[in-house]
């Protein structure tokens, strides 16, 4: 009923978290999954048009498909995301990063990791 009258609000949240999420690929303490779903669910209130884009993305379709059907994070993505957030800890505190700094990343990053390693790792399995 009011769909059409929020549409342009659904396309800036997709586009603003796509840009995000992209950005985030490069960019440490800016994650990208959760910028992408978010774009995901965004573009599929707003765009059906864009929301399939997004799906048929090599690099996003796959992650998006796996938790809109399942709530799934894939074993890979979870390996790569924990390696990556030890890894720029690791390279602040090399590089002598501000000490509220380094307490954020302690504070932020572990917990980032335990809702990543607690999610389903692909489809459930089939009720017995």
């Amino acid at each position: 009923m009011f769909r059409p009258l929020f549409r342009p609000l659904w396309l800036l949240l997709g586009f603003t978290s796509l840009a995000l999420g992209i950005a985030g690929i490069v960019l440490p303490l800016l994650p990208t999954t959760p910028f992408v779903l978010l774009a995901a669910w965004a573009f599929a209130n707003g765009s059906p048009r864009l929301h399939a884009w997004l799906l048929a993305n090599r690099s996003f379709g796959p992650l998006i498909r796996n938790w809109e059907e399942h709530g799934a994070i894939s074993p890979r993505a979870k390996a790569f995301a924990i390696v990556s957030m030890a890894g720029v800890f690791a390279a602040s505190w090399i590089m002598g990063a501000p000490e509220r700094v380094i307490i954020i990343q302690a504070v932020i990053l572990p917990a980032t990791s335990l809702f990543i390693l607690t999610r389903p790792s692909g489809p459930k399995p089939p009720a017995a």
